[in-house]
């Protein structure tokens, strides 16, 4: 084999010697990682999450500690999921009941602000389902309630046909959140 370095000569990183290219070693081996990470996005890509596609809420009631369940967001609650094939989502619950500003929000009054605050969650980022557990992941980025903002969260579920049933780990006062959505055709 000719010992030349130029385009005519087919070499494998595994004959690059640390010691002797160092520099072109590093990038060989930097590249082979690379497409290696590249491929496991593509295979992770094809993985497609059984909640993929938009939701509306039917209900977003509380389970109170004596077993009675209430409406935490009134008679008729307004909510939209949208999950992306890779498991992205985006979440809004909002009580239909909400005050409505008699004016501009920034100059809202007490009342106003905490019916606008109480009357709505929000959050973003990833969600991962595991069916053998029951159990939703979900990894939020972003929160109207800000101290859930990076926090890792897991909710039992229940997915039969197009309906989608969790239940929000228990709140101070002992009350169950249970949220329930309907698939959007």
């Amino acid at each position: 084999m000719p010992s030349g370095h130029g385009w005519g000569r087919l070499w494998s990183p595994f004959q690059i010697q640390r010691s002797e290219h160092p520099v072109k070693y590093l990038s060989v081996m930097t590249l082979a990682m690379l497409a290696g990470l590249g491929a496991q996005d593509a295979i992770a890509s094809k993985a497609t999450s059984p909640l993929q596609g938009t939701w509306t809420l039917v209900a977003a009631d509380k389970l109170r500690p004596d077993g009675v369940q209430t409406r935490d967001y009134g008679e008729s609650p307004k909510g939209r999921l949208i999950v992306d094939q890779s498991g992205r989502y985006s979440l809004q619950i909002f009580k239909a009941e909400r005050t409505r500003f008699a004016g501009d929000k920034n100059a809202g009054t007490a009342a106003e602000l905490a019916s606008a605050v109480k009357g709505s969650s929000t959050h973003y980022g990833t969600i991962v389902v595991d069916p053998k557990k029951g159990l939703l992941t979900f990894a939020i980025e972003g929160s109207s309630f800000p101290n859930w903002e990076g926090s890792v969260q897991h909710r039992e579920f229940r997915l039969e046909g197009e309906t989608l049933r969790w239940q929000v780990p228990a709140r101070p006062d002992g009350s169950i959140p249970v949220s329930i959505w309907k698939r959007v055709k």
